[in-house]
């Protein structure tokens, strides 16, 4: 064998090593993917631990301006405390890794819950983004709608209006509350996918 040969199948071994598998997106009338994060007090939580919930997991960056717009109007909050107490699993995730927009942790991230009167059962870093790529989150906010069998039942946007204006989002045909709603009574969901918006996720 020539020293070309040795040096070009050594060239595609490699490089059929170092080639990262590619990630399937998250599908609606698939199964979630399951996965552990620890939430804002250090605690863990795996998704599969609340199989027999309808569970919202919601990409968020408290410094995105139309993250911003849905938690300054008062919208998100309510949304997350009415389905909370309605027994809806609410998992607020942040793949913004370590020193970018939306990176917080500790007294500094309670601080900004307590700020923005966030609701959710957990807020969940995500730092190395790992389960932001699993799902395929691009932007903030962006949601999922796992069902209590563990299926995708809706991902996209919160609603139908891309603002940062807080005054729009009340005006807003929002997708998660007509989703639940829908899935909560038995029906079938009308819109179960969106183009989701916002701010890229800073991985």
């Amino acid at each position: 064998m020539s020293m070309l040969s040795t040096l070009l199948i050594a060239w595609f071994a490699v490089a059929a090593i170092s080639t990262p598998t590619a990630v399937v997106p998250a599908s609606v009338g698939q199964s979630a993917p399951d996965f552990t994060l620890m939430d804002s007090q250090g605690n863990p939580h795996s998704l599969s631990a609340y199989k027999g919930k309808f569970v919202v997991l919601e990409w968020v960056n408290f410094d995105c301006p139309f993250v911003r717009a849905q938690y300054n109007s008062g919208s998100m909050p309510a949304l997350q405390k009415t389905y909370t107490e309605k027994g809806v699993v609410w998992l607020s995730i942040c793949s913004s890794a370590p020193g970018k927009a939306g990176y917080l942790e500790g007294s500094d991230l309670r601080s900004r819950m307590d700020q923005m009167k966030a609701e959710p059962t957990a807020y969940l870093v995500d730092a190395e983004g790992s389960v932001g790529r699993l799902y395929s989150a691009k932007t903030t906010p962006t949601m999922f709608i796992v069902d209590p069998h563990g299926t995708l039942l809706y991902t996209g946007a919160i609603d139908n209006t891309p603002t940062t204006d807080t005054g729009e989002v009340p005006r807003s045909r929002n997708y998660v509350r007509e989703a639940l709603d829908l899935a909560m009574a038995g029906k079938p969901v009308a819109v179960a996918s969106s183009r989701s918006y916002g701010c890229s996720v800073k991985y």
